[in-house]
């Protein structure tokens, strides 16, 4: 299983008759993914937490993403990164991402 973390706004706007298409997949050629619970919370942490509002994750089943995944070295870590768009059918399941009352990240339910 891999996560992409999303703001649920965005989410909320998405039109799932088509692939989805993350800004960055735009502007960096692929989409941030994440398979580790830790480094999940890192990551939310240091790029989302200043970020106001309720996120989701998007629970991917790697084996069903059409477009190519590669994992990839940031940060002294691989990071599978998504070089297309993301069908729909490869998604298990969204779930909430739960924050602290000081705006930090905890672990969702269900992903302990």
């Amino acid at each position: 299983m891999i996560y992409h973390i999303l703001p649920q706004a965005v989410y909320a706007a998405l039109d799932t008759t088509q692939p989805y298409r993350s800004e960055t997949l735009a502007t960096e050629g692929f989409t941030h993914c994440t398979a580790d619970l830790e480094l999940l919370l890192w990551v939310a942490n240091r790029f989302y937490r200043q970020v106001a509002g309720p996120f989701v994750l998007l629970c991917i089943d790697e084996a069903r993403v059409t477009s190519p995944v590669r994992w990839e070295e940031s940060d002294g870590n691989l990071f599978p990164h998504i070089y297309g768009p993301l069908n729909w059918d490869a998604l298990e399941r969204v779930v909430d991402f739960p924050r602290s009352a000081d705006g930090a990240f905890v672990s969702p339910l269900g992903l302990q």
